[in-house]
């Protein structure tokens, strides 16, 4: 109960303990969470998320990494040289991984909160779960490279090097991202292009879009708001319009990429993106399921446990498409 102030009377007169006795407390019926994130980059690999299913190497992804024939250049006779089976097909194979969120329920919890309860707590796990999760697996995508556990994170995917769904790049060059590294200068749209420009060079593709972290991204807009102009319609001024004049943006656009700041994604770092070739492969059985309630009654314990299963994957099915870069300054926000 906070301290007396306002209409209560002071704590520890008996003016305020006679309240506490006989007055309910005037309860928002909401819980407002306060510890969680949205992320560009998980909205839009759910919305461009794909069905898995069971097998070994669940997700398994024909690759042509090289010719499959020859062309050859020919004389009025049409005549050419014997052709030659040539492999050009690959398998990239990734593994569905396992993410679980256990939800208690404790027996009594249930006969106390019963016609009284102003937030029901189990309510409130159930939402958490799925709050939770997002969060797992966003901070997974934007830092996780070796751990086989979890969801393989764009610093493996988006990479020139290593081994990436069982293809080694130093093997085959044409499995593998383009690098930079930008030399700790501030991100601007000028900067920004040349990568762009080098992702489509590498691979024919213009990214879709574009991530960084919220402190690289403020640096990037500085070079957008310095330019703005505002148009005023003749005759009436910034008070005449209900709407009021509009600065600055949710998405800078370079080259006609829209690039997003991601709360998850380490500062410094820009990632260009194409989804044509990034989904999330969502297990056609568990895709937030939950597992249904069943009694802890064999632990000698009145009560119930469920859980909530995501078992998924980010693939990458043409990392040349993708740019990784590096060394930007950010802003301390």
């Amino acid at each position: 109960m906070p301290i007396g102030g306002g209409i209560i009377p002071a704590s520890g007169s008996n003016q305020y303990t006679e309240l506490t006795y006989v007055t309910r407390r005037a309860f928002i019926p909401k819980m407002v969470v306060q510890i969680y994130n949205s992320t560009p980059l998980m909205a839009a690999l759910i919305a461009n998320s794909q069905t898995a299913s069971g097998g070994v190497s669940s997700v398994t992804v024909p690759v042509q990494g090289s010719q499959f024939v020859n062309a050859q250049w020919s004389d009025y006779s049409g005549s050419f040289a014997q052709p030659s089976v040539q492999q050009g097909a690959y398998n990239a194979e990734f593994n569905l991984k396992l993410l679980v969120s256990p939800v208690p329920f404790l027996g009594m919890e249930g006969a106390v909160q019963q016609d009284y309860a102003i937030i029901p707590l189990i309510e409130a796990r159930m939402n958490d779960a799925t709050n939770v999760m997002m969060d797992a697996m966003a901070t997974s995508l934007y830092n996780n490279t070796s751990d086989t556990q979890q969801f393989t994170g764009l610093p493996l995917a988006v990479d020139s090097s290593g081994t990436y769904g069982n293809i080694n790049r130093s093997t085959y060059s044409w499995w593998q991202s383009k690098e930079y590294a930008a030399g700790s200068v501030n991100p601007t749209r000028q900067n920004v292009l040349q990568y762009i420009s080098g992702t489509v060079e590498n691979c024919a593709e213009v990214p879709t879009f574009g991530v960084c972290g919220f402190g690289t991204w403020t640096l990037l807009a500085q070079d957008y708001v310095g330019q703005e102009q505002y148009m005023i319609t003749p005759g009436s001024g910034f008070d005449g319009d209900a709407n009021g004049p509009q600065a600055a943006f949710r998405a800078l656009m370079v080259a006609g990429v829209p690039i997003y700041p991601d709360p998850y994604c380490p500062e410094g770092t820009l990632y260009l993106l194409n989804t044509n070739y990034l989904s999330m492969y969502i297990h056609e059985q568990a895709s937030f399921a939950f597992t249904g309630f069943e009694s802890t009654l064999p632990n000698f314990q009145i009560g119930y446990v469920g859980a909530v299963l995501m078992i998924a994957e980010m693939v990458s099915t043409k990392p040349k498409s993708m740019t990784k870069v590096t060394g930007y300054n950010s802003l301390t926000l």
